[in-house]
């Protein structure tokens, strides 16, 4: 009998528990910051623009905007087609802070910052992901200077599955 009463309340424990799982797709996320300063920066609102041969992704939240512009994005495997930051302005990295109209601008560019953008396959394989029919995928970081040479830190960023829409 204690058998059978152990037996029913373990079955009841585990069909009482619940599973509420958010999933974010699509998402854009980075860490802001370095070492222990480190925050997890997330936008509420984003979207990518193709234009031409570039992508153009943005993500915001209520006061930060953060823009990526990609060139001949191609996703690939393993890793993706890498584009570099802080070599021209073909590949870029832009950092926004917009408080009570006080801002505060951060770039990559021709010789200023440096790092990384990669574009890479969607776990569901769709070879299109780039082409201005479906959607753009990949990770990024950098390091953005403003005109008074601070820099601003951005690093293991993702973007994953942000809608494309094509411009003329």
């Amino acid at each position: 009998m204690k058998k059978i009463l152990s037996l029913l309340v373990l079955l009841v424990a585990f069909a009482s528990c619940e599973e509420d799982v958010k999933f974010n797709t699509p998402a854009v996320q980075a860490f802001k910051g370095q070492n222990e300063n480190k925050e997890l920066w997330k936008a509420t609102d984003f979207s990518a623009v193709k234009s031409g041969n570039s992508v153009i992704v943005t993500a915001k939240n209520d006061i930060e905007t953060i823009v990526l512009k990609i060139n001949n994005p191609v996703p690939g495997e393993p890793l993706g087609s890498e584009h570099e930051l802080g070599v021209d302005e073909l590949n870029k990295a832009t950092y926004n802070m917009d408080v009570d109209g006080l801002q505060d601008f951060y770039q990559t560019g021709t010789g200023l910052g440096s790092g990384k953008i990669t574009i890479r396959r969607p776990l569901d394989n769709n070879i299109n992901a780039t082409d201005g029919k479906g959607f753009i995928s990949g990770t990024f970081y950098f390091n953005a200077v403003n005109d008074a040479g601070e820099i601003i830190n951005y690093s293991e960023g993702v973007f994953y599955k942000v809608p494309i829409v094509t411009i003329q």
